[in-house]
């Protein structure tokens, strides 16, 4: 399964491309997608859009595994941040890829098995299981491979959920 983990923004986009096959995840690509300061808002959406559907067409996920946002204090972020979300969604939409949100606790969890864990341990923990040199920069890209191992491990589990549905039926 090919996965592309993206921690949205503004300013960064952070991504991730990752193929995950028994258990073990492979990086691709990771990186960032930025938009200048002081540009025209419409502008860096599109620019937003452009770049990501790039990234798709390049490297044909299997799905998207996006970071769920949450409210901060700064409610123009906030809403900024949401509108560059409705552009990666759209994105997704109209290339009919499934697309699948997860919370920053469900990714604490999936990549270090504690939900308050440090930032800087989810980062390691990310180089860790993707058998890095260093951790990925810029922080971004490293929170999207995160967000991409947590559907890796997750879909796994859904996966085992559905056979065991199945099997408990035929018996």
């Amino acid at each position: 399964m090919r996965i592309l983990g993206i921690d949205p923004g503004y300013a960064i986009v952070g991504f991730g491309v990752l193929d995950y096959s028994g258990m073990n995840f492979t990086p691709l690509e990771y990186g960032a997608i930025t938009t200048e300061a002081g540009t025209v808002f419409a502008d860096r959406l599109t620019a937003i859009y452009e770049d990501l559907a790039f990234l798709i067409d390049r490297w044909k996920p299997d799905c998207i595994a996006l970071e769920r946002l949450f409210f901060t204090s700064n409610q123009k972020t906030v809403i900024d941040v949401a509108q560059a979300r409705g552009v990666i969604i759209l994105c997704a939409a109209q290339r009919k890829i499934p697309l699948y949100e997860y919370t920053p606790l469900q990714v604490k969890m999936a990549v270090v098995g504690y939900g308050r864990a440090e930032k800087s341990q989810v980062m390691d923990l990310t180089r860790r299981i993707l058998r890095l040199e260093q951790i990925p920069k810029p922080d971004d890209a490293a929170d999207a491979l995160a967000i991409a191992i947590c559907h890796g491990h997750s879909a796994t589990g859904q996966r085992l959920q559905e056979a065991e549905k199945r099997a408990t039926r035929t018996v």
